[in-house]
């Protein structure tokens, strides 16, 4: 497992893909009678990720992450390509709609959430960033004289610029006097730093205590790190907005399955409605494809999809 990490991490994966990725690779190990990877090939896999489709019956983007930390294992870890898996019984994968919100509902649930929480809401549904997109920006990243949040290091480890919405710029400069307020009392107590990504705090010694690297969502509480046995203070666990957001969600009276996610599709399909350019749309998510960013316009009930029903004649 050592050596899957240090794969994963001279590849600059994100930790997410590490963490799935080497809990996979247990799964497997530990279905297999805890025998070494390099005893078992292409029928051992095989057994597991037909094992993942027709016993535990995970969906197909579940046992597809499964074959990729597999492959990784394989090629990247053991220096072994794997033949073609011909004998694996594939999870079906269902064609699905995006869950979408209409403006009232959004806005009823908007009007459920207090203080950080409906902040964090605000900028989802009004800058269509995904939730730990959201909670990992900088000070530095926001750019309110020119209307425009600067996403660094997004899915795919892509950058990208979208809009912030002219309404939460004084909630949002109300809301860094609170942050500024708590970084100056960290510094006070000898603390106030925060982790840098990649190497940068080498090469930038003093950037953990500077104001523009700061989280604009900052926790309440600060850990010690274990690598520099400095206290420091993280941004916001994303479960403390999932669970705001569920509450409101209830009180509100809104049975679609709504979640943090669900505000990103608002964003878009209710830009399609006011009828922008989906090219625009797609460079403001980060869709590396526009076939991605199309999803929303089989969501969307006008424009050329647009038909009445004749009941309604």
């Amino acid at each position: 497992m050592d050596s899957v990490r240090r794969a994963v991490r001279i590849r600059h994966f994100s930790r997410r893909t590490e963490k799935a990725y080497s809990g996979w690779i247990r799964r497997f190990i530990h279905f297999h009678g805890t025998r070494h990877p390099s005893e078992m090939g292409a029928e051992e896999v095989t057994a597991f990720l037909s094992h993942l489709a027709v016993v535990r019956r995970v969906s197909a983007s579940t046992q597809n992450q499964a074959l990729s930390a597999l492959l990784f294992l394989y090629r990247d870890v053991l220096g072994r390509d794997l033949p073609w898996l011909d004998g694996i019984v594939r999870a079906k994968k269902p064609s699905r709609l995006p869950t979408v919100l209409t403006v009232a509902e959004v806005r009823a649930l908007v009007s459920e959430l207090n203080g950080v929480n409906r902040l964090i809401v605000s900028l989802l549904y009004g800058s269509g960033l995904r939730l730990l997109e959201c909670l990992r920006l900088r000070i530095k990243d926001l750019e309110p004289t020119r209307s425009e949040i600067l996403v660094r290091d997004g899915k795919g480890q892509r950058d990208r610029i979208t809009i912030m919405p002219d309404r939460l710029k004084e909630p949002l400069a109300e809301h860094l006097l609170k942050v500024r307020m708590l970084h100056e009392k960290d510094l006070t107590a000898g603390d106030g730093s925060v982790e840098l990504p990649a190497a940068l705090e080498r090469k930038y010694p003093r950037a953990p205590w500077e104001w523009g690297w700061q989280w604009v969502f900052p926790a309440t509480r600060a850990y010690w790190h274990r690598e520099t046995g400095r206290l420091r203070r993280h941004h916001l666990h994303e479960t403390v907005v999932q669970r705001a957001v569920k509450r409101a969600r209830m009180k509100a009276g809104i049975v679609k399955p709504a979640t943090c996610h669900t505000l990103r599709h608002s964003f878009a399909t209710h830009l399609l409605e006011k009828g922008y350019d989906i090219r625009t749309i797609q460079e403001l998510l980060g869709h590396k494809d526009v076939s991605t960013t199309m999803i929303y316009t089989h969501v969307l009930n006008k424009g050329g999809r647009g038909v009445k029903s004749p009941f309604d004649e």
